[in-house]
């Protein structure tokens, strides 16, 4: 008897940029103060990307490479690579296709998925799905955004959130009941009002005057969005926990999207999870977008143990949300 084929992370990778914004500096750029962020988010400082003429992709390097080389893989090994992204590093081609190049991955094919911070998460259920077919044994898997290419730092309603950040993993074939296990995804694309873009697509092709009215920013409803947030986020994750029998006793490691702290607070509420088993590195980061959830595993790998419980849990723009179950596949090196 064969046992069933599951997607197992089998080696993880992070990157963030030495840049570091404080709650300090931002006092300078915006009126906020250190106290109202951290109260309000949770975060003390984000890494921004300076240097210029560099991209996400390049922040998806720096994570992937040494990952590489601490699994002892190279990248003629990769055959494909999926990168949850919203500020890719150009409109086409695919910064999938782009970070293949910049690796030497001369035998993978890839894409991008765009589902705000949702996209690694997202990302994570194609990657699954393709090792489950049998046609594919290394699945590279990546989050990564740049955040501050988008973001109006005269706006202190989003430029206090959002760092520059990139996390990878590698998805292997497992016959033994490690691996992703389950996954409840959703989308409701009438909350795209409320956290949005609103130029540079199809819709509003740049132009002058959208660049004049600052619509190549991120443009977030708070309120609005944090409702959403933590109501969807909460419940998706127990509702996960429920499918699959699990008690907060069973559940090992939460791993939320680092958007807010408050949110990851009533997420772990609602699944009657105590702190010391939620993983948060918000105060380092702040929002990443694609790149929070692969940044706290691969800042937290060394507490994994092999057969761990962790649920996945995230919720981002347009909206999007979901959670993912999966049994941890190695124990720490």
């Amino acid at each position: 008897m064969v046992n069933k084929c599951t997607a197992a992370i089998t080696a993880v990778g992070g990157y963030v940029p030495p840049y570091v914004l404080t709650n300090q500096e931002l006092e300078t750029i915006v009126d906020t103060t250190d106290e109202w962020i951290q109260t309000r988010t949770g975060i003390l400082e984000r890494h921004i990307q300076k240097e210029a003429g560099k991209g996400t992709s390049d922040m998806a390097v720096e994570a992937i490479l040494p990952m590489l080389v601490k699994k002892g893989l190279s990248p003629l090994d990769i055959e494909v690579i999926i990168c949850g992204t919203v500020t890719g590093d150009y409109v086409f081609p695919a910064t999938a296709n782009i970070i293949a190049d910049k690796i030497g991955a001369k035998n993978a094919w890839g894409f991008d998925v765009s589902a705000a911070c949702s996209g690694f998460l997202f990302s994570l259920e194609t990657g699954a799905r393709l090792i489950q077919s049998g046609k594919y044994k290394n699945v590279l898997v990546i989050g990564a955004d740049k955040m501050s290419s988008i973001i109006n730092y005269e706006d202190r309603n989003t430029c206090i959130i959002f760092g520059d950040g990139a996390g990878c993993v590698l998805l292997e074939p497992n016959y033994d009941g490690y691996g992703l296990l389950d996954s409840q995804l959703h989308v409701d694309g009438s909350g795209r009002e409320f956290l949005i873009q609103p130029a540079g697509g199809s819709v509003q092709p740049p132009t002058a005057e959208t660049v004049a009215q600052k619509l190549h920013y991120v443009h977030q409803e708070g309120k609005t969005v944090f409702k959403f947030a933590v109501t969807n986020m909460a419940n998706v994750s127990y509702e996960v926990m429920q499918r699959n029998g699990l008690t907060s006793a069973d559940v090992d490691w939460l791993v939320p999207h680092q958007a807010n702290l408050r949110i990851i607070d009533a997420t772990a509420d609602r699944m009657g999870l105590d702190k010391e088993k939620v993983l948060i590195n918000i105060h380092r980061y702040g929002n990443t977008t694609s790149g929070t959830l692969p940044l706290c595993l691969n800042d937290f790998e060394k507490q994994f143990k092999k057969g761990d419980n962790l649920i996945l849990s995230t919720f981002g723009g347009g909206f999007t949300w979901g959670a993912i179950y999966l049994k941890w596949a190695y124990d720490p090196s």
